[in-house]
């Protein structure tokens, strides 16, 4: 059952003919769908209650809304619950690269193809497992589901990323994503010649109201602005130096795509080639302050053999 927090903006309505749903009433006005069920319930996780509405398991006045969707008093909410898998988390033997690692973060070179964490209908052989065979004691703190971590790459994405090995640290990281300290680059192929040189995208963006599924740029949406670079142009296509300045989903591939240079290999939003078998997009470098001293560092890895190889092959045209 879904406690009510103190001071609710809103009543619960027992549904007695769906106990897998909780249907509120809202009593007065709130500017955002999401804060509102994060109030009405405190002891789910802000990411579990998002990802709800992102799957279009919360309905206003029944329909699916966003998570900026704005409550009038009056308002029906409908809170869908899936019926709960449990993860049951185990260790995988799964070889890591770790880049950096101190008694509070290990940054590990994510190799595409790996999942970063548990997800429905994928329970097993993710960045997660894979960690608790190295690191046991991950098990014991944070989301039952995601011990550790603090963001993510897409499975078909490479590159360095961050986890937590403990609760402070976890806040830490969480704290300087949320204020934009943490400078993040990626390698990204895209299609056609893109010009100028130095560039930013600014579009906002958010579910795509036709498919949810798929994220677009959409008027009104959650700002997000992409800064990129050229470093060489390469027959039809560009290598850039991508620098995300917000961390939206799937950012650097809808920006892109939205400009018209889709990003090589991606199967959603991209181009398909016959050289390369997944989107070209790794994060070769970031730079954070360690929670532990409060120094600022740098890590960074190189473009791995695939990626590598597509560049080789066009390059010979």
């Amino acid at each position: 059952m879904l406690a009510l927090s103190s001071g609710c903006l809103g009543k619960e309505i027992t549904n007695l003919q769906n106990p897998e749903s909780r249907i509120f009433r809202v009593s007065q006005p709130i500017a955002r769908l999401d804060l509102y069920l994060t109030q009405q319930c405190p002891h789910w996780s802000r990411s579990s209650l998002k990802r709800l509405i992102d799957s279009g398991n919360v309905l206003v006045n029944k329909y699916p809304a966003r998570s900026s969707h704005k409550l009038n008093t009056g308002d029906e909410v409908v809170l869908i619950l899936p019926p709960e898998e449990s993860y049951h988390l185990v260790a995988d033997l799964i070889p890591l690269s770790i880049v950096y690692e101190d008694d509070d973060i290990i940054v590990v070179d994510k190799p595409a193809g790996l999942i970063t964490h548990p997800a429905p209908g994928h329970t097993s052989h993710t960045l997660v497992n894979a960690l608790l065979a190295y690191y046991p004691k991950l098990r014991h703190f944070g989301d039952k589901e995601r011990p550790g971590i603090v963001h993510r790459l897409d499975k078909e994405t490479s590159g360095l990323t961050i986890v937590a090995k403990n609760y402070e640290a976890q806040q830490n990281l969480i704290n300087q994503f949320k204020a934009r300290m943490v400078l993040k680059n990626y390698y990204v192929l895209v299609k056609g010649k893109l010009t100028p040189l130095k560039g930013a995208i600014d579009a906002p963006l958010g579910r795509d109201p036709y498919n949810r599924k798929r994220i677009a740029v959409v008027e009104g949406a959650r700002e997000a602005r992409t800064d990129y670079k050229v470093l060489e142009y390469v027959g039809n296509y560009t290598f850039l130096d991508v620098s995300p300045k917000t961390g939206r989903t799937h950012q650097i591939r809808v920006h892109l795509s939205a400009i018209g240079h889709p990003v090589v290999g991606d199967r959603v939003y991209g181009v398909k080639v016959p050289f390369l078998s997944r989107q070209f997009l790794h994060a070769y470098r970031l730079r954070f302050i360690l929670p532990s001293t409060g120094e600022y560092m740098e890590f960074s890895c190189r473009l791995p053999a695939d990626l590598k190889l597509a560049l080789d092959f066009i390059r010979r045209g």
